[in-house]
């Protein structure tokens, strides 16, 4: 593993390791042994000079008999390092929602994406595995209920490939069929009076949260008045947009051309 210069992340982690070490009178000698690791490596743990992976923090709770002290540590600081600070809190709340709305203007929505389809968009493999990584709530027993508007746009504009592109599209569609998920296509103009793409997250207590996009960066916010503005403006697009199998003839349509 590189070295890298340290980040408020990597660092705050580093330190819950070193404290966690000194309480049991460990030198990063032993630690090291205990982990199957060289001793360097648990010092650039601990200075932050290296991003660890979430099974090594569960190799350090099970050495150190702390568990889930360090996988709770890396979730709470490390995972959030791949997310801008606009969009950090959205992913928790995501994470334990009952239902999910999307409208999305630019890209495929994050939890439908493919692999192939996120790489091309995305800049690091932290980002890609961040993502991958929230797409697991769609296979949890019980999944959230998941209605998502996608514009046109984003199945004619062409993203790592036509190859990339098919295969997208066969994603949207078995996605589709999954009975917590509603997936429809608005068609161009249907839109015009939205500043940009939007997600909203609501949790079994009622509480939402809504990340808005914007030319730069974007805002994430529980404010009663922008989730008024989000859950009315969602509805609008429903209404104007395809129905779900209106939507499925469409993308199939979209694939054949993309194949």
């Amino acid at each position: 593993m590189a070295t890298r210069k340290p980040t408020p992340q990597t660092l705050g982690f580093g330190a819950e390791v070193a404290r966690l070490r000194k309480e049991r009178e460990l030198s990063r000698v032993e630690l090291a042994k205990l982990a199957a690791v060289t001793r360097s490596y648990i010092a650039q743990v601990e200075l932050g000079t290296t991003r660890c992976r979430q099974d090594f923090a569960e190799r350090l709770d099970e050495a150190m008999k702390c568990a889930p002290t360090l996988v709770d540590a890396w979730t709470d600081l490390l995972s959030s390092a791949a997310y801008p600070k606009f969009f950090v809190d959205y992913p928790k709340a995501e994470a334990t929602a009952v239902l999910l709305r999307a409208f999305e203007l630019t890209a495929v929505y994050g939890l439908f994406q493919t692999e192939e389809y996120m790489r091309a968009l995305l800049d690091t493999e932290q980002a890609v595995e961040a993502r991958l990584k929230r797409q697991a709530i769609l296979k949890r027993q019980h999944p959230p209920k998941v209605s998502v508007v996608l514009s046109e746009h984003i199945l004619h504009t062409e993203v790592g490939g036509p190859a990339v592109m098919s295969e997208q599209c066969k994603r949207l569609i078995e996605v589709a069929e999954l009975e917590n998920i509603v997936l429809q296509i608005a068609p161009t103009g249907r839109y015009w009076t939205l500043d940009g793409s939007f997600n909203l997250a609501t949790q079994p207590t009622g509480e939402e949260l809504v990340y808005m996009a914007a030319a730069r960066g974007g805002v994430t916010t529980s404010d009663p008045a922008d989730i008024l503005y989000v859950v009315s403006a969602f509805s609008s697009i429903q209404a104007h947009a395809l129905s779900p199998s209106e939507s499925m003839e469409f993308i199939r349509k979209v694939a054949t051309r993309w194949s």
